[in-house]
């Protein structure tokens, strides 16, 4: 999988993109014909080394990254007893993945910048080009993404009201705008296959994954709840990282924003809730909040795996592949609140332990392995097989990190989650096909003599 569609300013062995102009090579013929060329090559740009690494290790990296920003933070200062546990389950997870995607790294290549004629592997801008209304599309699909959120948030679903009331929101509109909840994460993919087509410019991409942000902002308001936003903005970080579209040091900074603004994000949820009448706990801070290490750490007190009435194979398929609307009698998935419910609580309120907790709670340290080694395999050949990813299998992918591979998800919902996307997304993937252009028709412009300019990644050629 290439990270760029055309060279970068710091690659000095390809064009510059200005005609008539071109930079010289890393290394160039000696003064001395017989002899060779002992000048050292200089190295990537620490940029272009960092997204290698992600996109070498994708799952690895999602994995350890909130447990060294945040989680194990929180329990050394705090002198958390679990933290053993903490260390061990999630060294067990890293091993799975860290496995798997080692021995996947010779499929693609992303840690040496060559083109698919040097290697026979397509880059991304070659997996794009040949969708013309990729950019198209992706608009289309934010905006039917943005009007379905603001549908469905007026019309209460997924707040914290219905969840309270143990019921769904009552409103038609709401199985209705359920077929393309996941659409948000599918505009964003498809914003990047945009992108590294050329078909879009970076400054766009920005504004439109910020309308895409913005509207869960507004989701805050109506629903009462931050999750879906902060793992909304954590989805668009990992994915933007990973491929290559958003700057590992602007991750760093949103990050210490959302750190930052965090409590009154905090006060503003819980006013929200307590002027409709839900009850808030005062004994509950902000910072009781961030503590994660505690979250996970529940887990270490029980015998695993334990069944908590989670939905067995045939239960995937029914919910992961069956629209709620062609099976409006099945009963909701809340293994959260089954959870909750083993814990001692009510019925009314969902808990998990992360991802990685949840998985070894009902699937036990087996699980875990399968689980990470698993979805390591299915992001590596996502990225990697054949080469760099085309829109659709960029789209699976964030599935995939949006789901699965978000640290804060419950399981099994966020693998049925990534399910019921794929299917939601079957018709864009429909109109995509039809209207892909084959190699042979593809336009092939005329060479002209001389050196000809390469347009800068994201730009459209002019």
């Amino acid at each position: 999988m290439e990270i760029v569609t055309s060279p970068h300013r710091g690659d000095p062995s390809v064009p510059s993109g200005r005609p008539g102009r071109q930079r010289p090579p890393a290394t160039s013929t000696p003064a001395d014909p017989g002899g060779a060329d002992t000048r050292p090559v200089r190295p990537p740009p620490v940029r272009t080394r960092l997204v290698r690494l992600l996109q070498r290790y994708p799952v690895s990296v999602l994995l350890l990254a909130p447990y060294l920003i945040l989680v194990l933070p929180m329990a050394v200062l705090n002198r958390n007893p679990d933290l053993g546990f903490v260390l061990g389950l999630l060294g067990l997870a890293l091993a799975a993945s860290v496995l798997v995607e080692t021995v996947l790294a010779p499929l693609g290549g992303p840690g040496r910048r060559r083109t698919a004629r040097d290697t026979g592997r397509r880059t991304l801008a070659e997996a794009n080009s040949g969708y013309p209304r990729l950019f198209l599309v992706a608009r289309a699909v934010a905006v039917l993404s943005i009007v379905a959120e603001l549908v469905g948030g007026y019309a209460g679903r997924g707040s914290v009201f219905a969840q309270v009331a143990g019921a769904q929101a009552a409103s038609p509109l709401v199985n209705v705008v359920a077929l393309v909840s996941g659409w948000k994460y599918l505009a964003f993919a498809l914003l990047i296959a945009s992108f590294h087509a050329g078909q879009a410019r970076l400054g766009s991409l920005y504004r439109w994954t910020a309308a895409l942000v913005g509207v869960q902002v507004l989701l805050v308001f109506l629903t009462a709840i931050s999750a879906t936003l902060v793992g909304y903005l954590t989805f668009v970080a990992a994915a933007g990282a990973i491929c290559g579209v958003i700057r590992a040091r602007y991750v760093l900074v949103a990050a210490v924003l959302l750190f930052l603004a965090w409590p009154t994000l905090f006060t503003v949820r819980n006013t929200i809730r307590a002027e409709n009448g839900v009850k808030v706990s005062s004994e509950v801070t902000a910072a009781d909040r961030l503590r994660f290490d505690q979250q996970i750490g529940r887990a270490s007190a029980y015998d695993v795996p334990v069944d908590v009435g989670q939905p067995g194979p045939a239960g995937y398929l029914r919910y992961g592949l069956v629209p709620r609307i062609l099976d409006p009698g099945r009963p909701p998935l809340a293994t959260g609140a089954a959870i909750n419910r083993f814990l001692g609580g009510s019925d009314k309120s969902s808990f998990n332990f992360l991802t990685l907790g949840t998985v070894y709670f009902v699937d036990g340290r087996a699980g875990v392995v399968v689980y990470y080694g698993g979805w390591a395999l299915v992001t590596g050949l996502l990225l990697r097989l054949r080469g760099a990813p085309g829109p659709l299998r960029l789209s699976l992918f964030c599935f995939v990190v949006a789901g699965p591979l978000l640290w804060s998800n419950g399981h099994p919902e966020s693998t049925i989650a990534a399910a019921q996307n794929t299917v939601s997304a079957a018709p864009v993937f429909l109109v995509l096909l039809l209207t892909r252009r084959t190699p042979v028709d593809r336009p092939v412009p005329a060479r002209p003599p001389g050196r000809v300019p390469v347009p800068r990644a994201g730009r459209p050629a002019r």
